[in-house]
C-alpha cells in the first residue's frame, strides 16, 4: 500500500511538471485551455496560485474574461498577484466595470492591501469610465500605502486626471515624479492633447528632449497631432528633423503622422516628401495623403494618388473612399465618383454614415442633387453628419424648401441639430435670398436649440444681408458680433458692396481685409478692380503695382470639365489643349450666334485701362467659356455638361453661358465657389444673382 502511495505521489509530481510546461507553452483555443483547468483540478492543483495565475493569462489572452473570473472565484483564498492579473487581463480586455468590481471586492473581502502593479490597471479603468468617485479614493489609499513616488502610479494618476479633464491636477502629479520615463511625458502630453491645449502639449515634448528622455512612436504620433490641429507647421518641422536625425522616420505609424500633420498644415509638397521616402506604406498612409490633396485644393492630385495606390494593389478603405469622392466632387466628375462607388460593397455606404455622407455630398456638389437625395433616403444609419450632408446639398444646389423639409424631419425623429445644420440653412437662406427665414433660422439657434452662434453662423447672415442689399444692417450685425469679425466676414459683406455697387463702403472693407490678410493678393486685386471701375486709373495701377514689387500673384481662374471619365482643366486664355484650334472655332461660332441672339460682352467686368474691343476678347478667353466650348464639340446632345471653378463665375460670362443654353438647346450645370447655377434654355436657378 505504501508503495502504491509512492507510485501515485510520482505520476502526479510528473503529470503536474507535464501540465506545468503544458500552461507554459501557451494555448490558441479556450478548449484547449478549459481541458488543462480539468486535468488541473483533477489532480488537485488548484491551490497552486502560479498554475491558477498561468490559467487565468492564458484565458485572459484568448479575450475570454468570463471564462477567466469563473476560474478566479473558484480559487481559493486568491492572493494579491491573482488579483492584479485578473485586474490587468480585465482592463487589456477593455472590461472597465469587471475591473473597478473586482478591486473593490479585493477591498472589502482581502485583509491585503493593494500594490503598485493593482494601482495602474484600476486608475485606467477609472479614466475610461470617468468614474471620480473610486479613482479620487485610490489617490488617497496610494499617499496612505507610501506608493505616491512610485513612477508607474503617478503615471496612472496622471492619465486618470488627464483623462477626467483635471489638467492642473495632472500637472501636479506629474511634477512631483522624482523620475520620469517616456510613459509619464506621454501621459502628461496626451491630457493636454485630448482637450485641446495642444500648444502646451509641443511645451512639454521640448521639456522632455531637455531632459534627455526618448520619445517612443506614440509620443511622436500624438504631438504631431497637437501640430496638426493649431496648424503649426514650424514646430511639425522641427519635429520632423529631430526625427530623421534620431532615425525614428522609419516607424509606418510615425511616419503616417507626419504626413498626416503637413497635409493639415497645407504643406502637401513635404507631405509627399515623407511618404515618397518611407519604406513600407499602408492604407492609412495612402489615404492621409489622398485626403490631403483633396482637402487643400488639389483634387486632380487626389484622383492620381488614388490611382497610383490601385497599381500598387492596395485595397482603399474608407477614408481614401472620402478622399477620392470629394475630389470628383470639387472637380464635377460624376463619371468617375460613380465608377468609384462600384469598389465598394453598396451596404457598406449605406451602414457606415462617414461613407453615405461623403457620396451624399459628392452627388450634390456634381449637381446630381436626386442621386444624393436617394442616397439620403436608402440610407440605415442616420446620424446628424448625414442630415447635415443633404441638408447642405438641397441648400446649394437651390432646393431651399426641400432643405427645410429636411430639418423639420430631423425634429420629427428625435434629432438634435449642431452648428452645422443651421449653417447649412442660412446658406440656403442666402442662395435663394429669404432673410425673414434667415433671421428667424438665426434667431432660433439659441432660443430654441442651444446652439450658441459661431463666427460661420454670423458670417452668413452677413452675407444674405448684404446680398439683399441691406449693406447698413450686414455691417452693423459685424459691429455687433461677440467676437473679432474675420476674413470670411469681411469678405461677405464685400461681396454685397460689389453687387450693389458700393464702392464707399467696399473701399474700407477690403482696407480691413489687407489688414487681417496682407498676404492675399485677392484683397488687393478687387481694390484695384475697385479703383478702375471709378475709373481711378493711377490708383489701381498702383495697387497692382506694389502687388509685382512684393512678389505676389493673382490666383488663376481655373475650370475644370469631365468627359468620358477624363477631367480636363482649362485656365484664363488657355492654348495647352490637345483641341485648342477648335475650341477657340466654336467659341467664335458660338458669339456669332449670341449675338443674333442678343448678347454684348459686359465690359465692366474687365477693369483694365484698355480699349473696348480688348476687353471684349479677355472675356471670350475665361476658362468657364473654354470648359463649354470643349464639352459642346466633345459630347451628345443629351449629356449634361457639368462645369466647375475655383473662383466666382464672372457676370459676363453667367450672361453668355446662359444665352449658350438657350441656343444649343443643352443642360449647363456651373459650380464655383459661391453656388450653383443650373442653366437651361436660357434661365438660371441662380435667378441671376438676384
Amino acid at each position: 500500500m505504501h508503495a502504491e502511495q509512492k507510485m501515485n505521489i510520482n505520476m502526479n509530481m510528473n503529470m503536474g511538471l507535464e501540465l506545468k510546461k503544458c500552461l507554459a507553452s501557451g494555448f490558441r483555443w479556450l478548449q484547449e485551455v478549459k481541458q488543462c483547468h480539468c486535468r488541473l483540478l483533477r489532480l488537485g492543483l488548484h491551490h497552486d496560485t502560479f498554475l491558477i495565475n498561468t490559467l487565468l493569462r492564458s484565458s485572459l489572452n484568448l479575450r475570454a474574461t468570463q471564462y477567466a473570473t469563473v476560474v478566479f472565484a473558484q480559487t481559493p483564498n486568491p492572493n494579491i498577484f491573482l488579483y492584479n492579473t485578473l485586474i490587468r487581463g480585465l482592463v487589456s480586455n477593455e472590461a472597465f466595470h469587471e475591473a473597478v468590481s473586482l478591486y473593490a471586492s479585493m477591498r472589502q473581502r482581502s485583509a491585503f492591501a493593494p500594490d503598485n502593479f493593482t494601482f495602474p490597471f484600476v486608475l485606467k479603468a477609472c479614466a475610461r469610465l470617468r468614474n471620480t468617485h473610486v479613482g479620487l479614493t485610490i489617490h488617497s489609499l496610494v499617499i496612505r500605502t507610501g506608493f505616491e513616488k512610485d513612477v508607474f502610479v503617478n503615471t496612472g494618476l496622471v492619465c486618470f486626471y488627464s483623462k477626467n479633464g483635471f489638467l492642473s491636477h495632472a500637472r501636479r502629479v506629474f511634477d512631483e515624479i522624482p523620475e520620469k520615463n517616456v510613459v509619464s511625458w506621454t501621459a502628461i502630453i496626451c491630457g493636454y492633447v485630448e482637450f485641446g491645449y495642444c500648444e502646451e502639449a509641443v511645451g512639454l515634448f521640448r521639456g522632455l528632449l531637455e531632459m534627455g528622455v526618448k520619445p517612443d512612436s506614440f509620443t511622436l504620433v500624438r504631438v504631431l497631432y497637437a501640430c496638426s490641429r493649431t496648424g503649426d507647421l514650424a514646430s511639425g518641422r522641427w519635429i520632423d528633423g529631430y526625427m530623421r536625425e534620431t532615425g525614428l522616420c522609419g516607424n509606418v505609424f510615425v511616419a503616417t503622422s507626419l504626413v498626416d500633420m503637413y497635409t493639415k498644415c497645407g504643406s502637401m509638397e513635404e507631405a509627399r516628401r515623407v511618404f515618397d521616402g518611407m519604406v513600407e506604406r499602408d492604407v492609412v498612409c495612402w489615404s492621409a495623403l489622398i485626403q490631403g490633396y483633396a482637402a487643400n485644393g488639389m483634387p486632380k492630385k487626389a484622383l492620381e494618388v488614388f490611382f497610383e495606390m490601385q497599381r500598387e494593389n492596395v485595397r482603399p478603405d474608407c477614408y481614401a473612399m472620402v478622399g477620392f469622392l470629394s475630389g470628383c466632387a470639387r472637380l464635377g466628375a460624376l463619371e468617375l465618383g460613380n465608377w468609384a462607388r462600384g469598389l465598394v460593397d453598396g451596404d457598406e455606404f449605406l451602414c457606415n454614415p462617414v461613407l453615405g455622407t461623403a457620396l451624399i455630398d459628392f452627388y450634390a456638389k456634381c449637381g446630381n442633387v436626386a442621386r444624393a437625395v436617394e442616397v439620403f433616403n436608402s440610407m440605415r444609419r442616420k446620424d446628424c453628419v448625414v442630415f447635415n450632408a443633404v441638408i447642405s446639398g438641397l441648400a446649394m444646389c437651390g432646393h431651399v424648401g426641400a432643405a427645410f423639409g429636411v430639418f423639420s424631419q430631423m425634429g420629427k425623429v428625435g434629432m438634435q441639430p449642431d452648428g452645422n445644420t443651421f449653417v447649412g440653412l442660412l446658406c440656403g437662406c442666402t442662395h435663394a435670398g429669404l432673410v425673414d427665414d434667415g433671421r428667424r433660422y438665426f434667431n432660433r439657434m439659441s432660443c430654441v436649440f442651444d446652439v450658441t452662434p459661431t463666427i460661420e453662423h454670423y458670417g452668413c447672415m452677413v452675407d444674405l444681408l448684404a446680398r439683399a442689399g441691406l449693406l447698413v444692417e450686414a455691417r452693423d450685425l459685424i459691429k455687433s458680433m461677440p467676437m473679432k469679425a474675420n476674413a470670411i466676414v469681411w469678405g461677405a459683406l464685400l461681396g454685397g458692396c460689389r453687387l450693389h455697387k458700393d464702392t464707399q463702403l467696399a473701399e474700407h472693407v477690403l482696407m480691413q481685409l489687407i489688414e487681417l490678410e496682407p498676404w492675399n493678393s485677392g484683397h488687393y486685386v478687387l481694390l484695384s478692380n475697385i479703383y478702375s471701375a471709378s475709373r481711378r486709373w493711377d490708383e489701381a495701377e498702383k495697387i497692382r503695382s506694389s502687388l509685382s514689387q512684393k512678389g505676389m500673384q493673382k490666383l488663376p481662374g481655373c475650370s475644370w470639365v469631365e468627359v468620358d471619365g477624363v477631367v480636363h482643366e482649362f485656365r484664363v486664355g488657355d492654348t495647352s489643349h490637345p483641341l485648342t484650334h477648335k475650341i477657340y472655332e466654336k467659341l467664335e461660332s458660338l458669339f456669332k450666334d449670341l449675338r443674333e441672339a442678343g448678347y454684348s460682352p459686359t465690359t465692366e467686368f474687365v477693369l483694365f485701362d484698355v480699349e473696348e474691343e480688348e476687353k471684349e476678347y479677355f472675356l471670350g478667353c475665361h476658362s468657364e467659356k473654354l470648359a463649354v466650348a470643349f464639352a459642346l464639340i466633345s459630347t451628345s446632345a443629351k449629356d449634361v455638361i457639368r462645369v466647375v471653378k475655383n473662383l466666382r463665375v464672372c457676370g459676363d460670362c453667367h450672361e453668355a453661358i446662359k444665352l449658350i443654353s438657350k441656343v444649343t438647346h443643352r443642360e449647363i450645370i456651373i459650380r464655383d465657389n459661391n453656388r450653383f447655377h443650373h442653366l437651361s434654355e436660357g434661365s438660371c436657378s441662380c435667378r441671376d444673382y438676384w
